[in-house]
């Protein structure tokens, strides 16, 4: 008989140099200027090259309520709890990216079944030269998706396992892979009706079609009460196409809308949900790929979602060389995972 968990997990935003919350780190994400994985005072660190003068520099803490149990399993980082896991991998800087990025989502699909925590909910992949050519001639980005898409194949019992993710640029080189996934919450994994599936965008964007739905909630397993909403990184993209080619303004509007009908009724309604604003969002992370974009997408962003969410700013390539900025977003739904 499925059971009601109460574990909580909540994520904040911090300076790099704080030393401690008070509180147990299931694992901690650093925006700044370096790159490493290692453990470190308990929980993962995983240092990604991402901020720039006049823009933020932060670490993510992923918190939970109990020390989490830490190890290694092949080239992954990773920290548990009864009921969360994270996991962490690093591909250095190589050629190419396709058989790497295979073997190391293999290497994490392997830890999930081994440790059992079946429900994947979240993933963030760091690509360094994300719109740039690969030794081969290919783009970086599309080289990571081909091979994301050959681990997903085997992993995934049909469509309904591709969770919420974002892929975004760095400023260093190689790729860098975290994932949430729970034991016995239930994700259900939402797509948007102004845009499509991008497991079924056509062959114009590369070899394989994206594996990421456009957000995420995830439920108790007893009586499908909603934890949290994980919105992926979106972008000014209508159907498949990129929409306001070279306008910031436009681009910004249009990322904000698409999360605005994304996170509303009338989407939600399909998935049992109730509908949110865009004052509901949490924990933003916007990012700006021109520095001199930054004031205006400033100005939208806060005007759009107001005081209470904790929006960061980072300048880096989105994942066309075309698309200007690009917004992922958490909204707690229980008290357990509000700050």
């Amino acid at each position: 008989m499925p059971v009601t968990t109460t574990a909580r997990l909540r994520s904040t935003f911090d300076p790099v140099d704080r030393e401690s919350h008070g509180d147990f780190a299931l694992a901690r994400i650093e925006f700044g200027q370096n790159s490493a994985l290692e453990i470190s005072d308990g929980a993962p660190l995983l240092r990604i090259p991402m901020s720039s003068p006049g823009f933020d520099e932060f670490t993510e803490t992923w918190l939970v309520d109990g020390a989490p149990t830490t190890g290694r399993y092949e080239d992954i980082v990773y920290a548990h709890t009864d009921e969360y896991l994270f996991a962490a991998v690093r591909i250095p800087d190589l050629p190419e990216y396709g058989e790497a990025t295979n073997l190391a989502y293999r290497s994490a699909f392997k830890l999930i079944a081994n440790l059992n925590f079946p429900n994947i909910f979240g993933v963030w992949n760091f690509v360094g030269g994300i719109v740039q050519p690969n030794a081969a001639g290919m783009e970086i980005y599309r080289d990571f998706v081909a091979g994301r898409a050959e681990a997903f194949k085997l992993y995934q019992d049909g469509l309904g396992k591709i969770p919420a993710a974002t892929g975004i640029g760095t400023r260093g080189r190689g790729i860098s892979i975290a994932l949430l996934a729970a034991r016995s919450l239930r994700p259900r994994h939402i797509e948007n009706g102004r845009q499509m599936p991008a497991y079924e965008y056509p062959r114009e964007y590369g070899p394989k079609s994206p594996n990421f739905a456009r957000a995420t909630v995830i439920r108790d397993a007893a009586d499908a009460t909603p934890r949290q909403l994980f919105v992926s990184g979106t972008a000014s993209i209508l159907g498949h196409a990129t929409v306001h080619p070279g306008d910031i303004r436009k681009q910004t509007t249009t990322v904000l809308e698409n999360i605005e009908y994304l996170i509303g009724a009338e989407n939600l309604a399909a998935y049992d949900l109730a509908g949110h604003r865009l004052s509901d969002l949490r924990q933003l992370k916007v990012y700006v790929k021109h520095e001199a974009d930054l004031e205006v997408v400033r100005s939208l962003v806060t005007a759009a979602v107001g005081d209470a969410a904790d929006v960061r700013y980072l300048n880096v390539d989105v994942c066309r060389d075309d698309l200007l900025v690009e917004i992922e977003a958490l909204i707690p739904l229980d008290r357990g995972s509000r700050r």
